[in-house]
């Protein structure tokens, strides 16, 4: 599998990734198909404290006991479950994450995390006390890079501007490509890497599935259209998953893309991607004439 940079963090990381937060809580079949990944050339795991209450932490950290020289290890913070109350609260203080870093590294298993990610983010954050608390685990070795996981262009603008984030995590596939417009340059120019999630957008453009959940700006008869539209596209060599991931790799800023998956089938589709020839500049202009260009609305200055 081709390897990546990430931003300027030095950690390299293979252009396809595993987003774990669809794995399930059963143990034995989670640990199955991340050691399935990994024998495959995947080396980026990414999980959160938030996914099934820490769960899917534990599972990863059971995953790769033996294997953590494998892996390049991200997860999220900044969701606090709160004693006696229902639900999350945000919480983006230096206390917390500092208090939060331990709860994740005991599940996960290790004594170091590679990438530790705020897991939204607000202007009305204390950006500076956060950005401090990261820069302190930095220093200390308990993390070894930093980013954000956000679809706020005025967030991500202040982070990119004011601290040393390696990688921001968006949304990013033929049927979302709203980083397009205002993130993506921007973090090029920066030298920050995106981190693309749901480049099937659950299962919208996954080769032999359909949408888990509705595709914003599409209704149903659009989306089927598309998907007919795309199989121009599609072959022998590269079928619709292998597409449309492909399509996620193609912008120059993006290092790597985390499909999830639910069950070994999914994961093969997915990884298979890496093998199949990436799209030309032809081709990924037909792409984007075909699908819409959407733009964030909200959250832009």
């Amino acid at each position: 599998m081709k390897m990546n940079q990430l931003g300027r963090s030095g950690l390299l990381v293979g252009e396809i990734g595993l987003g774990c937060m669809s794995l399930g809580t059963e143990e034995q079949k989670a640990v199955a198909i991340i050691h399935e990944a990994l024998e495959r050339g995947v080396n980026l795991l990414d999980t959160a404290d938030l996914y099934d209450g820490g769960r899917n932490e534990e599972l990863v950290g059971s995953a790769i006991r033996g294997r953590r020289e494998q892996v390049v290890l991200a997860t999220k913070v900044g969701n606090r479950r709160i004693p006696g109350q229902s639900g999350w609260s945000w919480d983006p203080s230096k206390a917390y994450i500092l208090s939060a870093v331990k709860d994740s590294l005991r599940r996960l298993g290790t004594d170091y995390i590679d990438l530790y990610q705020l897991h939204g983010g607000t202007l009305d954050d204390s950006v500076d006390e956060t950005i401090e608390a990261f820069e302190q685990l930095k220093r200390e070795g308990v993390i070894r890079a930093y980013g954000i996981s956000s679809i706020r262009p005025n967030v991500i603008r202040e982070y990119a501007a004011r601290s040393g984030i390696a990688s921001v995590m968006s949304p990013y596939s033929v049927v979302d490509r709203r980083g397009e417009e205002t993130v993506y340059p921007l973090l090029q120019e920066k030298g920050i890497g995106v981190i693309a999630r749901g480049p099937l957008a659950s299962g919208a453009l996954a080769a032999g599935r359909e949408p888990s959940k509705p595709v914003t700006d599409y209704e149903p008869g659009e989306l089927a259209a598309l998907r007919e539209q795309l199989g121009r596209l599609t072959g022998p060599d590269r079928s619709l998953t292998q597409l449309a991931i492909r399509y996620s790799l193609s912008h120059p800023a993006v290092a790597t893309v985390i499909p999830g998956a639910s069950s070994r089938e999914q994961l093969l589709q997915n990884i298979s991607a890496a093998g199949a020839p990436p799209l030309s500049e032809e081709e990924i202009a037909l792409v984007r004439r075909l699908s819409k260009a959407n733009k964030y609305t909200l959250h832009r200055e």
